[in-house]
């Protein structure tokens, strides 16, 4: 096992509160793993809170110490990096998963996406891109690296499908809402408080949206959202449906 405590130094020298972001790492290079250490290390606030060497520890760790963010390495033995994000999120959906890989294909992209992993890193990312990507999917938003952005943009920008008919049939109600507001530019605090909904409603909603959409990220549901005339209506001052009981905590 790898679950250790962190260094003092993890919590930085200024004084923190319970804001911190709490972190696993799975990984099961020592070198690596521990170079994610000393970068997380330097953040005031940011907490290792846990370390594995393989999938199946990782999903047992993030089972046990629900820290906020996994960093997820693909090539992982007993299990995968894929299978031990979509596992992790199944028991846990609020845990922020970033996936940091050697892996860049366009296959292991998709794969970790679908899996529902917030963001996508390859292993030459600078530190000041990894701590970036820690503090935004703690936030609920996704990110990727730029040599990731630009695979994905080449990718829809070669010819990919746009959404077909029957994908936006798969979308209910609230969720047609939701990318409404994705395409209109909206941000996910804004989309919480027009739509009267928690702020991981809101993220399990996008999360089902890129699914049922086959997208990759935000940038790329607008897109498909502006394709289907979504996204265009002025902000309106909703106000929560009367059948809702207008409850901002779900």
């Amino acid at each position: 096992m790898h679950h250790s405590s962190p260094p003092p130094t993890a919590r930085g020298a200024v004084d923190v509160t319970d804001e911190l972001i709490r972190v696993l790492i799975v990984e099961d290079h020592p070198m690596f793993r521990d170079g994610l250490a000393a970068i997380l290390a330097r953040a005031a606030d940011v907490e290792l809170v846990g370390m594995a060497a393989d999938g199946r520890e990782g999903i047992q760790l993030a089972s046990e110490l629900q820290p906020d963010i996994v960093l997820m390495d693909l090539n992982l033995p007993e299990v995968n990096g894929i299978d031990a994000t979509r596992e992790i999120l199944r028991t846990s959906p609020h845990i922020g998963v970033v996936i940091v890989t050697m892996l860049g294909d366009n296959d292991s992209l998709f794969d970790a996406v679908r899996a529902g992993a917030r963001g996508y890193l390859l292993k030459g990312a600078t530190g000041e891109e990894i701590l970036r990507s820690v503090r935004t999917a703690a936030r609920g938003e996704a990110i990727f690296g730029a040599a990731v952005a630009t695979r994905i943009i080449r990718y829809f920008g070669s010819g990919a499908p746009a959404a077909t008919a029957s994908q936006f049939a798969d979308l209910t109600v609230r969720e047609r809402e939701v990318l409404d507001l994705i395409a209109a530019g909206r941000t996910n605090p804004e989309i919480t408080r027009q739509l009267f909904l928690s702020p991981k409603t809101v993220r399990n909603h996008i999360s089902n949206i890129f699914a049922k959409l086959q997208v990759a990220d935000r940038a790329q549901a607008i897109v498909r959202g502006r394709q289907a005339g979504l996204g265009s209506s002025p902000p309106a001052d909703r106000r929560p449906p009367a059948d809702s009981g207008g409850s901002a905590r779900q």
